[in-house]
């Protein structure tokens, strides 16, 4: 709504009345004056000091225009010879406030990441002196030319923002026109307007269609008859495609294309001599433009000559691609023209145009990196890290990055933002808050959200060289130290209690001082104290009456002590005495200082570290104390932290050392968590560790390097990580958990290059002066070493077999040795035959996929060599200076930088050039294929290619551009930022599914191309490509259209593939250690397991990492087979008890895409979690009791269970698993878990149950173990951290298996003795369903995505339980695609048939036949078209449950002989036929039959339970629910409940036994409120008579036994009466033009009142169907309620019998008297109840937005059953609270207080009791004339309905498809 009415324009002075000064405001010399130019009014605003003088529009800065037009203009004329500034703020759809700033003071584009500033460069009438003085001239900038003219200024900002910082613009915040200007106006608007065209040339020549307009008339200039405008005035329309061709670059100035309506721009676009693009010089540093648009070719075409000239691409015409990341695409709208990239050969003879097209093509998926770890700590400073308020997090700068990171697993979050390395940061002590600072020259503090990482605020206020930020408890103030313009230091103190709500912060105080102060902190009892420390100095300062003061402590003859850290002593005590308060500091002299606060004098001073003392590293003693870095105090102890290493912890008195840790290096941070168990310590070596103070345990959390990171390799096999710094060391990392594993130190040399070997556990090494040396890693050892180098190593590589080791310098020399022999012999080397430079290195050379050639630079920067691998004789030398490239006019030469070969795929070398080139040559011709311009604005540091050859990475600029390598997209590239500093290396990981950058540190990213694209709003998809993510839960009809004829088939197809006589696959173990000589062998291949290398011997002293008892288990190249007799007796890895030691955590939830099965559970997206204050009532004292619930979820997999011989009936309805008795219908219910169920499973002995949820907020995953003859929960145990998908207890009851879901992929075995983890695995693919084999001891089988298919065995041979898993091998013609365009195949059920047999099924509706004593496949055949859920079997029957709503029986009498050897085995005549089947009404979820297959229940997707008897033919509906959300209940007296859903459904049960005994169903509808009738009166049917002047109704009275009608509303704005006893529908009223949201009855049942979400409300006849009255008193807002009730009372002043009231969203209740009879309606009291201008959760609301009512609590009013004149109201206002409002007495008379929000309300007949429902899964019952209330939980989503029954016996609650009956005990 809010941009209708701001189209097709808004005159911005005019709407906000500038001339008054109301609405927004003038500063300086600002005056309205008469221009004769423009024959009108305008503002002259002068000054000599633009900031000082302005108009800004809104008045305050609190304020916000609100403007949503996408383009801004600005009619104004610069003052002759002046300067001048104007500023717009503009809101991004993120709530992110940047500034966009021009002016011709500005000399060059500069940006932040909040700020833009444009030079503008004034225009210069044609004919003037200026403009013949401007021909000439370099420089364009400076003060408006005295002939500057009056001038349109068109700012696209959408444009402006998606192209200089990645965002996506929203609305217009203010305007800020500073001197020195004239200015007539302020226009925003969605349409482009040219002032040079009227609107018939407009129309006539197509430009209206195009979004072209002709100038209005309020923004035109005036305009003689005859003339042309261009003659008289400036048009300068921003962003133009000519603005990188003017200098300065991305400055706002005239240029010669901004007329649209030249035809040659729009209509026709001329075939132009072919121009080169160079669209990068127009980026600012970190945000990226177009390169080359593409087009796809129509067909292949003869090589042509080479290219040299690109077309000219339209940069007006872009438009932002999408909400995140760094990237801009051409509007899909226009007519663009579209070259490809320059591929050498093409036939340009044609130009491809984009015409009308609905999108652009990107690269696929966005984002395609995310990223995951960062490994490093500090950067500009090593003292900054604290702690979480619940101590389980640590937060640390690391460089320009803020981490999160958890202690008890590793996992990292990021606060991305800053543009320089941070220096400081501070936490308030709920941890709700985090500020951190940056160094340099734009010093900048952001103000985080914690929890969400949300940036709320930034403060610029500091010049430079911020050092200290301190947060005051509360988060209120925060108090920072920088330094100012002239280098004092100065002390800035800021409000930032309203940054959460208003993102607002304001200076309150400033101080500037030449006092040094090192560190400053606010005291934890009052906001406006702080004390601060220094060189000489500890001073102490207050806030008061808006200063800054300070008092300096008394240090005597300690003034010449610099002092390191300053401590308040203890926590936030406001009870304590100024005068017990103390100060600590410490010094660089191992002083100890105690101050007395209230009298600023010193009380101790110790000195903790005597002169004599000596570390245990041998270190020399201190003649002046060893310097105390950093301390912590709380009520006590003291943590000090100082240079020799020691990190000490101390008694208040430092009578003696408590417990100390020694480190590295100097320890510079100390923090101790906030219960004081943990303290965190960091050191100037890059540590973080934790020392547990109870348990004296001490934890590494960070190593890092201390300086540049030159380069980086990986270990393929073991998954180690290599690196070289410019800190003389070489560091060897695990590359899961980063954990570092050695460290190599060279302090006299320094390494700058580094090659790990394929296969075997070695590294090589070049150093700087020019030694090359190989290490053994495992053994620590040298190897061999080299000194043929001079000069600096630039390159080193190994070739990919392994067999060559290659290395040049920085002198041009390059060698090849043997890495075959132990002391890699030198087999050649060559002088002089590089390039020499370091600016080659540290990859100054590649090798060939193949090991055949090796290419490098040389012998001179302009040419490329390529040799033989094996002896370095020259095979290829390619000149780059000799093509013919883009940009032919350069007087310098270019010259190659880097050099790379693609995969074989490709058959590439790539060149990268000094001019920012990338060349793609011929790898075996040298010739020139594409060339693509501007990869990077000051060049590649590094690239690399994905080994499928689609994917490109290079590194410049400090971010990182992931290519599309085709280069055939429309936008080829995505950029990522986070590096502060240049990017020395990037690589891709082994598996193809990361990617390690080095730099300042390690970041390791998330490679996510290998997922499918996830749509998203705004973009096509070509739903060709994905019709396998489509899955069909409609379908009802049998498709026998390939594989079936109208009889089941009795010939199953042959079997595909024979196994040989005797074969049996054997099982690899998990726990299997790995040599050297494993990966040496072809054959020796290993299935799962960790990976060589992972673990150690007993005798290794390295640290030991990564001993987890999880593995990854899947699909691999290398598969091992094994017999199954004779499994190996091995050492298995036990996890022991949960704890952070032994898990590792998957990934985030959203790293992951959802399996596209059905099969999979998925829970229902919720927002809402359980509440955490609530008042449960002991169950003797509960006013409810829950007594039956109505429904069953069908959204859960295998969630019931049914075993005839006990009589045992279980399934789950949300959160409770109900036992239900099939003989009387009584219902128990086992309440224990607070998320969704997703499944069941039973014991053999059907004495336990095990049921499972997922976690979700701060609920965590469960499995409850319930004891069925008690009925109560014996255990609940935890471990998964998201979903579990399936239960299963082995044969013998001993054990448990859960199967965690898709974003975990674990499997957890359990002892059933005290349910204590046995074994913990993870698999590399969702596993969809697992079964126990009932006919072998301790086997099951698992399947899953990506045809995975896994026979395990659970070996207890020795003394600890491992895991024996074999993957089996599936035939090739199962995993075909079995429908064109199918996608993958997944195994989605499977079953046991005994005689050695399995079944499996997937999801395109196969069914194989496996032998189990083989684990191979013999056989399998098409049972369903689409994807089969569930298998169950018995002897010779196998019964099918798929998606497409069927359930088959099928006869498999001799399938267990197609396993005999012979090509002609065939089933015997009546083998495999299908023998019966039933459709129901939804896809099949769950299943439980007998042992014969002849009777069972099935559970549908449809919420449905069905009882099936085969041999009857029979399906009867045993339990029927809704699967969308109930929008309203309604009862009568006669028992029955009537309900209505999103699916258009309304339904009529028996509340007795919970029978659906009708449905009315309305397509496409939802149906949204609903109500019965009243039983007395009761409604009438009519014979309706006319004559030619009236119209007579006569009624009859229905019979008393009759049920009365119901009125139900939709969604579509119709109201339809049902008559239930007919089964029909009688009446269908359209009363309003959107949806209905409340419906009732009047009390006399002749009139039907419904309110639309419009706030009408409508008066009906439900006789006639016409409507006879329309209220419209609360148009504008939504209806929440109405309620009638029968009301004769005269003190009341009510004349008419019936009373009848509505609410309505903006919390106005209208009460009326009517009397139907005689068509009497009135108006008899009106209410309006208060509420804040902002939400709940502290947003602003805007006064006229009606969206926002849909965030707020609903508005709720109910006439009160027991007192007369009395109205219960609840909604959204200051205070959560019931109000009582009075009739008689006008006024609300009392008011009960409340602890959530209510969404529904209903009161009980004749009591005093009121039923309410929240959002936080709670309903409340409360007793009002009392005020006291008791919460109850069990439902599973927020309780959006409650109805008490007639008799108040009953209240019934729903809660999104659950309804629950609750028993009133009170």
């Amino acid at each position: 709504m809010s941009q209708l009415w701001q189209h097709p324009y808004v005159n911005v002075f005019k709407h906000f009345n500038v001339s008054t000064w109301k609405k927004s405001t003038k500063e300086g010399e600002v005056a309205a004056v008469m221009d004769k130019s423009v024959k009108g009014t305008v503002y002259r605003i002068s000054g000599a000091i633009p900031a000082g003088n302005f108009i800004q529009l809104p008045k305050t800065g609190s304020q916000c225009l609100g403007l949503t037009g996408r383009y801004l203009y600005l009619l104004f004329r610069p003052v002759p010879a002046k300067y001048f500034v104007a500023h717009i703020d503009v809101a991004t759809q993120d709530n992110l406030i940047v500034r966009v700033s021009f002016s011709n003071l500005f000399k060059e584009f500069k940006s932040t990441s909040t700020w833009l500033q444009f030079p503008f460069v004034c225009n210069v009438s044609g004919g003037s002196v200026h403009a013949y003085a401007a021909v000439g001239s370099r420089d364009h900038t400076g003060p408006a030319p005295l002939s500057a003219r009056w001038t349109v200024l068109c700012l696209d900002l959408q444009y402006i923002l998606s192209m200089y910082l990645n965002r996506k613009y929203s609305y217009v915040k203010s305007v800020r026109l500073c001197a020195n200007m004239l200015v007539k106006n302020v226009m925003t608007s969605d349409v482009l307007y040219d002032p040079g065209i009227t609107f018939e040339e407009s129309k006539k020549r197509g430009l209206t269609s195009q979004g072209i307009m002709p100038m209005p008339r309020e923004m035109a200039y005036p305009l003689f008859k005859g003339d042309n405008w261009h003659d008289h005035y400036d048009l300068i329309r921003f962003p133009t495609d000519n603005n990188n061709k003017m200098k300065p670059f991305d400055s706002i100035q005239m240029t010669d294309t901004q007329d649209l309506s030249s035809d040659s721009k729009v209509l026709n676009p001329k075939r132009v001599p072919v121009r080169t693009v160079d669209v990068s010089k127009c980026v600012s540093e970190r945000v990226s433009m177009i390169h080359k648009l593409t087009s796809p070719k129509e067909k292949v075409r003869k090589r042509a000559p080479i290219t040299t000239d690109l077309p000219e691409i339209g940069l007006e015409n872009l438009s932002l691609a999408r909400d995140t990341d760094v990237h801009v695409y051409a509007h899909p709208e226009d007519d663009v023209l579209v070259p490809r990239a320059q591929e050498v050969g093409a036939d340009n003879s044609h130009n491809n145009f984009l015409s009308n097209k609905p999108s652009c093509r990107t690269l696929e998926p966005d984002p395609i990196l995310k990223l995951k770890r960062i490994v490093g700590f500090g950067g500009s400073t090593y003292r900054e890290a604290v702690w979480s308020a619940d101590g389980t997090t640590i937060v640390y700068p690391c460089h320009s990055v803020l981490v999160a990171m958890k202690v008890n697993n590793g996992h990292q979050r990021f606060f991305l933002g800053h543009t320089e390395k941070i220096s400081c940061l501070s936490m308030n002590s709920s941890s709700s808050l985090i500020a951190s600072g940056q160094t340099g020259q734009m010093s900048v503090v952001r103000i985080w959200k914690f929890r969400s990482g949300e940036c709320l605020s930034m403060c610029k206020t500091h010049v430079h060289s911020l050092s200290c930020l301190s947060f005051s408890q509360n988060g209120n103030v925060l108090c920072g130290v920088g330094k100012d313009g002239h280098g004092k230091n100065m002390i800035v103190i800021w409000n930032t209690s309203r940054v959460t709500k208003s993102r607002e912060v304001t200076v309150v105080a400033k101080a500037h001082t030449d006092v040094d102060i090192v560190q400053m902190k606010i005291a934890a009892f009052d906001d406006t104290r702080m004390v601060s420390c220094g060189r000489d100095n500890i001073r102490l300062w207050r806030v008061k009456e808006g200063s800054l003061r300070s008092a300096p402590v008394s240090l005597g003859e300690y003034n010449n002590i610099e002092f390191t850290d300053v401590s308040f002593d203890v926590g936030y005590r406001p009870s304590q005495d100024l005068e017990a308060r103390s100060i600590y500091a410490c010094s660089r002299s191992g002083h100890v200082f105690e101050i007395d606060y209230q009298k600023v004098s010193l009380r101790h001073v110790r000195r903790l570290l005597p002169t004599e003392r000596k570390s245990s590293r041998g270190k020399e003693s201190f003649k002046t104390g060893i310097g105390i870095n950093s301390l912590c105090v709380n009520e006590t102890f003291c943590v000090t932290g100082s240079d020799d290493g020691f990190l000490r912890l101390w008694p208040l008195d430092f009578a003696n050392v408590y417990l100390e840790a020694e480190h590295e290096g100097p320890v510079t941070a100390v923090n101790m968590s906030p219960d004081g168990l943990k303290i965190l310590a960091g050191t100037s070596v890059g540590n973080l560790g934790v020392l547990d103070v109870s348990t004296r345990a001490y934890s590494t959390m960070m190593r890092s390097h201390t300086a540049r990171i030159r380069g980086i390799a990986v270990d393929p096999y073991r998954k180690h990580l290599a690196t070289v710094s410019d800190d003389h060391s070489i560091r060897v990392w695990d590359a899961e958990t980063l954990q570092q594993l050695y460290d190599f130190s060279t302090p006299s040399e320094c390494p700058c290059a580094i090659s790990y070997h394929p296969s075997r556990q070695i590294f090589a090494c070049g150093f700087e002066n020019g030694v090359v040396r190989v290490f053994n890693v495992q053994t620590t050892s040298m190897l061999a070493e080299h000194k043929l180098h001079r000069g600096k190593v630039t390159g080193l590589i190994y070739s990919p077999s392994g067999d060559n080791l290659y290395s040049c310098c920085s002198l041009g020399s390059i060698a090849v040795y043997d890495a075959s022999t132990t002391d890699y012999r030198v087999i050649r080397a060559l002088a002089n035959t590089a390039a020499r430079g370091e600016h080659h290195g540290p990859d100054a050379i590649a090798i060939s996929p193949d090991s055949r050639r090796v290419a490098f630079v040389g012998p001179s920067d302009f040419t490329i060599t390529v040799v033989d691998a094996k002896c370095l004789d020259e095979v290829l030398r390619v000149d780059i200076t000799s093509m013919n490239t883009t940009d032919s006019s350069r007087s310098v030469l270019d010259s190659a930088i880097k050099v790379c070969f693609t995969p074989s795929v490709c058959g590439h070398l790539l060149v990268t050039t000094s001019s920012n080139k990338l060349l793609k040559l011929d790898s075996r011709t040298g010739k020139l294929l594409a060339e693509i311009s501007d990869i990077h604005r000051s060049g590649c540091s590094s690239l690399a290619v994905s080994d499928n050859g689609k994917y490109l990475a290079t590194t410049g600029d400090k971010v990182i551009k992931i290519w599309q390598y085709g280069m055939n997209l429309d936008i080829n590239f995505q950029v990522f930022i986070g590096h502060s500093e240049k990017i020395s290396k990037i690589l891709f990981t082994p598996d193809g599914l990361g990617l390690l950058t080095a730099g300042e540190a390690i970041y390791v990213w998330d490679f996510l191309a290998a997922r499918p694209p996830t749509p998203t709003e705004g973009r096509h998809l070509d739903h060709s490509n994905n019709e396998s993510r489509q899955i069909d839960y409609s379908s009802q009809h049998l498709n026998l259209s390939t594989s079936y004829t109208d009889l089941p088939r009795r010939s199953p197809p042959k079997p595909t593939r024979q196994a040989p006589d005797g074969f049996i696959d054997d099982l690899s173990s998990i726990h299997k250690f790995s040599t050297d000589a494993d990966v040496e062998s072809d054959r020796e291949e290993v299935l799962v397991g960790p990976e060589l290398g992972d673990y150690k011997d007993s005798d290794d002293e390295s640290p030991e990492v990564g001993t987890m008892g999880q593995e990854i288990l899947g699909k691999s190249p290398n598969v091992r087979e094994h017999r199954r007799q004779q499994v190996p007796v091995l050492t298995p890895v036990k996890p022991g008890p949960l704890s952070p030691s032994h898990v590792v955590k998957k990934p985030a939830a959203e790293d992951r895409s959802p399996p596209c099965v059905h099969k999979h559970f998925t829970r229902r997206k919720k927002i809402h979690t359980i509440a955490q204050r609530r008042y449960i009532a002991p169950p003797n004292q509960a006013g409810l009791k829950l007594k039956s619930v109505i429904g069953y979820n069908g959204n859960g997999r295998n969630n019931m269970v049914w075993q005839p011989d006990y009589g045992l009936f279980v399934y789950t309805s949300g959160c409770i698993v109900i036992i239900e008795d099939l003989n009387n219908g009584q219902q128990k219910h086992l309440q224990g878990h607070t998320e969704e169920i997703s499944c069941l499973t039973l014991q053999n002995d059907c004495q336990m149950l095990a049921s499972s949820s997922g976690s979700f907020g701060l609920s965590e995953s469960q499995i409850c173990i319930w004891d069925l003859k008690l009925f109560i929960c014996k255990k609940v145990i935890s471990h998964h951290e998201h979903d579990i998908v399936c239960l299963a207890y082995s044969r013998d009851d001993r054990f448990l298996i859960s199967v965690g879901d898709y974003q975990e992929c674990s499997l957890v075995v359990w002892s059933t003795t005290n349910y204590d983890t046995l074994s913990i695995t993870k698999t590399a693919h969702p596993i969809h369903d697992l079964k126990w084999d009932p006919f072998t001891m301790n086997e099951f089988a698992s399947v899953g995505a990506n045809g995975n298919l896994l026979f395990w065995l659970l070996d207890e041979t020795s003394s600890d339980v491992c895991l024996n898993v074999h993957e089996a091998d599936v035939p090739e013609e199962l995993l075909q695609m079995h429908h064109m365009g199918a996608g993958q195949v997944d195994f989605t059920s499977l079953v046991f048939a005994g005689d050695s047999t399995m079944y499996a099924a997937t999801n395109h509706g196969r069914v194989s036949a496996w032998d189990t004593r083989c684990n191979t496949c013999f056989m399998h055949w098409e049972a369903d078209s689409t994807e089969i859920g569930q298998l169950v079997s018995c002897g010779n029957r196998l019964l099918t449950g798929s998606v497409g709503q069927n359930v088959r029986l099928w006869s498999t009498v001799g399938v267990g002989e197609m396993r005999l050897p012979g090509e002609n085995n065939s089933i015997r005549v009546g083998g495999l036929t299908m023998e019966d089947e039933m459709t129901l009404d939804g896809a099949i979820c769950s299943v439980s039959f007998d042992d014969c297959l002849e009777m069972g229940i099935v559970g549908t997707s449809a919420g449905t339970l069905w009882y099936i008897n085969w041999s009857e033919r029979t399906s009867v509906r045993l339990v029927s629910g809704h699967m969308n959300k109930v929008n309203g209940l309604t009862l009568t007296s006669g028992g029955l409940l009537s309900s209505c859903a999103d699916d258009g459904s309304v339904r009529v049960w028996s509340v007795h036994d919970r029978e659906q005994t009708l449905q009315f169903q309305v397509v496409d509808q939802a149906c949204t409120c609903i109500s019965f009738a009243p039983d007395q009166p009761a409604p009438h049917e009519s014979v309706v008579s006319s004559s030619e002047s009236e119209v007579i109704l006569s009624h009859r009275r229905r019979d008393s036994k009759l049920v009365p009608y119901i009125a139900a509303g939709y969604s579509d704005g119709t109201v339809r009466m049902f008559d239930v006893n007919k089964a029909e529908m009688v009446l269908k009223m359209h009363p309003h033009a959107v949806a209905v949201t409340a419906v009732s009855f009047s009390s006399d049942g002749r009139m039907i009142l419904s309110g639309g979400s419009d706030g009408l409300i409508a008066v009906s006849s439900p006789t006639t169907g016409m409507t006879v009255r329309v209220v419209g008193d609360h148009k504008g807002a939504v209806i929440t309620n109405i309620d009638v009730t029968f009301r004769q009372d005269q003190d009341f002043g009510i004349s008419a019998p019936l009373l009848w009231l509505a609410c309505s969203a903006d919390r106005r209740v209208s009460v009326w008297s009517a009397d139907w009879s005689t068509d009497f309606c009135e108006l008899v009291d009106w209410l309006t109840f208060p509420a804040p201008a902002f939400a709940p959760d502290g947003s602003i609301l805007e006064k006229h937005d009606k969206s926002q009512y849909s965030t707020l609590p609903p508005s709720l009013a109910k006439f009160s059953t027991s007192e007369p004149d009395i109205i219960v109201y609840t909604g959204y206002g200051m205070n959560k609270c019931l109000q009582f409002y009075s009739l008689s007495q006008r006024k609300v008379v009392r008011t009960t207080s409340l602890t959530q929000w209510t969404l529904s309300l209903d009161l009980a007949k004749n009591t005093t009791l009121i039923a309410m429902g929240a959002s936080e899964r709670l309903l409340k019952l409360m007793e009002y004339s009392e005020g006291s209330f008791q919460d109850f939980m069990g439902h599973n989503d927020s309780v959006n309905i409650v109805k008490f029954s007639e008799d108040s016996k009953l209240l019934f609650t729903a809660s999104y498809s659950e309804i629950f009956v609750w028993e009133v005990q009170v």
